[in-house]
């Protein structure tokens, strides 16, 4: 029988453990949502949920701390009143913010050909 390598043939399993996680997290599609919504500077939370359409406030949240407990985006509390709480970009999360706004333009300009292929698809395996 023949070997062929895994994907992950590059990466000490360690290593794609903890790729696989990543792109979890960042490849989501809420993720991604947030860090280009969030790719202008802070946005309070209700702008947040206001700019991306289809998130639940549940899952905006959630996606939240997943993105501030693996240092991609701050919050910022205000002692105000009424509070006010911001997001934004760390460092590290602008870094990822060039490979989020390709992915998203290369999905946005394939936009057809892909919704022609699943079309395809869809009807040959009806």
């Amino acid at each position: 029988m023949r070997h062929v390598p895994g994907p992950c043939a590059h990466w000490s399993d360690q290593d794609a453990d903890f790729i696989r996680e990543i792109l979890d997290l960042v490849g989501d599609k809420w993720s991604v949502l947030i860090v280009g919504t969030l790719s202008d500077g802070p946005v309070r939370y209700s702008d947040l949920a206001c700019a991306i359409p289809g998130i639940s406030q549940r899952m905006l949240t959630l996606t939240l701390k997943r993105l501030q407990r693996s240092g991609l985006v701050d919050r910022t509390a205000y002692a105000e009143v009424p509070p006010r709480v911001e997001y934004s970009l760390t460092g590290l999360g602008n870094s990822l913010l060039t490979t989020v706004l390709e992915l998203a333009s290369w999905s946005a300009d394939r936009h057809d050909e892909i919704r022609r292929h699943q079309r395809t698809y869809d009807t040959r395996n009806a």
